[in-house]
């Protein structure tokens, strides 16, 4: 009977199932388990971005012999620390004063700037265009834009540096991530059955490898995109030029559209300083874009991930739509993920088909 196929048993599984979970949901169950998720996500994966960027440098050290593992990761930890010091020292005088000038003086410059644009456009445009409407229009504009960006920076900065305990649970996650690092795959198989897991162990590994080219190779494209952009700003004479190499870096580590984004504040102040450096700022974007594309991210990242650029575009599009900048950070580490665990099934249910098709022919033919 149609009843007792097995298509209609699963299919009647998970109704039920969602049918369930729709209910729970309704009853509020779920409302405590997402607020624990919601708390524990942000040092999770902070932790876990950091854990991919410094175990190859632990590992490293480890071999070495001269240290253990625990002495290799406190060495790297003391040595982050020395830098950020360093950074602090040399650096914070300067970041401190452009902040400042950002804060005072750049809304002053934006306003002189929109009275000069509007007596060019009065004294040029015959009647042709209304200052008025294009006023509100560019206003309008800039505040959308402004907002949004406002909106997803915001989502990085809360994520970061938002909450305290963030910054105190984020170090004790990492170093046991990367302490216990070794047990993360013996602990995962317990789940899978024991005929698979030669080919668990081997899935697990290439998650690991894959997602791990993906952070340490765009982090150091994005640093390098950062350095570029900064040596380009100090050529070009750019005020604020530190601030705005710094966030071209925080905002690359999204690949296509993070230095898109990361260069909009440059050309917002390059207006005020004269309206031909925006466009300068502009070919400046696309001479590193080049270096970057051509040179820096196939040495780093090769051809690992194996994605291709139109999959990355709609990824990020669509992680952008429904997670903000976040989205956009976790979307292509996850699809990775995914097609490995979908590949590996695939190639297993094919090589079980093609098992049984050969068995049967054999069969047969006895």
């Amino acid at each position: 009977m149609w009843f007792k196929h097995p298509f209609f048993k699963y299919a009647t599984g998970t109704v039920i199932v969602l049918i369930g979970l729709y209910i729970l949901e309704l009853l509020g169950f779920f409302g405590p388990i997402k607020t624990i998720l919601k708390t524990l996500f942000y040092p999770i994966l902070i932790a876990g971005f950091l854990f991919y960027i410094l175990r190859p440098i632990v590992s490293k050290l480890t071999r070495t012999k001269i240290m253990n593992k625990t002495t290799a990761i406190l060495t790297v930890f003391l040595s982050i620390i020395t830098i950020i010091y360093a950074a602090i020292y040399f650096l914070a005088g300067t970041i401190q004063e452009q902040v400042k000038n950002i804060s005072s003086k750049l809304p002053e410059q934006l306003k002189k700037s929109a009275e000069e644009a509007q007596k060019t456009i009065e004294k040029n445009d015959m009647g042709m265009v209304s200052v008025q409407n294009l006023r509100q229009k560019v206003s309008s504009g800039a505040s959308e834009v402004l907002q949004s960006l406002g909106d997803n920076v915001m989502q990085v900065v809360s994520a970061i540096t938002g909450a305290t305990t963030v910054l105190v649970i984020v170090p004790f996650i990492l170093f046991y991530f990367l302490k216990d690092d070794h047990k993360f795959i013996p602990y995962m198989l317990q789940f899978i059955p024991d005929r698979h897991n030669s080919k668990g162990k081997d899935v697990l590994r290439r998650i690991s490898e894959t997602v791990s080219a993906y952070i340490t190779g765009q982090v150091i494209v994005a640093l390098v995109d950062g350095v570029l952009m900064y040596i380009g700003y100090l050529i070009l004479g750019l005020d604020y030029a530190l601030i705005l190499g710094i966030f071209v870096s925080l905002t690359a580590v999204v690949p296509f559209f993070g230095p898109i984004i990361g260069v909009i504040p440059a050309v917002i102040v390059a207006l005020t300083q004269d309206p031909a450096m925006a466009l300068y700022v502009i070919i400046t974007l696309i001479i590193v874009q080049q270096l970057e594309g051509n040179l820096v991210a196939p040495l780093v990242l090769g051809k690992r991930l194996n994605i291709h650029p139109i999959t990355i575009i709609l990824l990020l599009i669509v992680a952008s739509a429904l997670y903000g900048f976040i989205g956009m950070l976790i979307a292509i580490p996850l699809y990775s993920v995914v097609k490995v665990i979908f590949k590996t099934v695939s190639e297993e249910v094919d090589r079980e088909w093609l098992f049984r098709d050969v068995f049967k022919t054999k069969k047969s033919k006895s």
